[in-house]
């Protein structure tokens, strides 16, 4: 189910229309990772600094995020995985630049259930249990019992970074769960004895689950910043071109000090 805010403070849920542009409301699409929680808090501080401010958020995944600052019903488009070339060569056939700005870093972090003896994995067995080649985990260590393997879905810049730097590249296997969200995810390992699955950073403290470290690191942000940990990655805003107008000044506002302290405050990593 794709992930939708409504905030009384003028943050609109559902899908991005041209009108919202003539009510002057500032249109963001994209990322759960950062829509679910991070922007709606930091467009709340912004409006209680810019009274009649008015937002439109919706956290439906990272992909439609690119696609509506390519096809102009966004002003920003959320992504917490770097452009593919499909899409860049998309906004190029639709005369769009992007111009990224990075707002935030983040850790992917590798979680079990709170019961599960597992304490650490190192990164090649990660990318052999989401494979499905490890289906047992008995079969690192563990006690016997069927892995149950949670992923997001395909339109998650998560479950793509998540591909490409933890699975090598391969594909998913075939058993795996694919769920709409971090907090989904985090629900289901907490009740599945034998699930394992990734989230943000910002999501790591949720009930019933806990942080598996992969090759002795642990996910945070001293080794987010050191590149200690190899799950780390940036937390994008995606403009047409340099930001400008209000985009401008709300992507501005999230650098700032206070912004950035929402920024730690929702659980993710300062980039000031």
């Amino acid at each position: 189910m794709k992930n939708l805010r409504k905030l009384t403070f003028g943050i609109v849920a559902g899908s991005m229309a041209l009108s919202s542009f003539a009510q002057g409301k500032l249109v963001i699409k994209g990322s759960d990772t950062l829509g679910a929680k991070m922007i709606p808090k930091i467009a709340e501080a912004y409006e209680n600094k810019n009274p009649g401010s008015k937002f439109e958020i919706a956290a439906e995944g990272s992909s439609t995020g690119i696609a509506a600052i390519i096809d102009g019903t966004a002003h920003i488009g959320m992504s917490s995985r770097e452009l593919k070339g499909k899409e860049k060569a998309s906004a190029g056939a639709n005369g769009v630049r992007l111009v990224k700005t990075v707002i935030a870093n983040d850790a992917v972090a590798i979680i079990a259930n709170e019961n599960n003896p597992i304490t650490d994995l190192s990164l090649k067995d990660v990318e052999r249990i989401f494979a499905g080649d490890i289906t047992n985990w008995s079969a690192v260590g563990g006690n016997s019992g069927k892995i149950s393997a949670y992923t997001r879905n395909t339109s998650s810049g998560t479950y793509a970074f998540f591909q490409k730097f933890a699975l090598a590249g391969r594909d998913y296997g075939s058993s795996t769960q694919k769920m709409a969200g971090n907090e989904q995810i985090a629900t289901e390992v907490s009740k599945n004895p034998n699930g394992i699955g990734y989230v943000g950073l910002a999501y790591v403290g949720a009930k019933g689950i806990k942080i598996v470290s992969t090759d002795k690191v642990f996910p945070s942000a001293k080794t987010a910043n050191n590149g200690t940990y190899k799950l780390a990655r940036g937390l994008n805003c995606f403009t047409n071109g340099k930001p400008s107008g209000m985009a401008k000044k709300f992507l501005d506002f999230s650098l700032t000090p206070e912004g950035q302290k929402i920024v730690g405050s929702t659980g993710f990593v300062p980039v000031n």
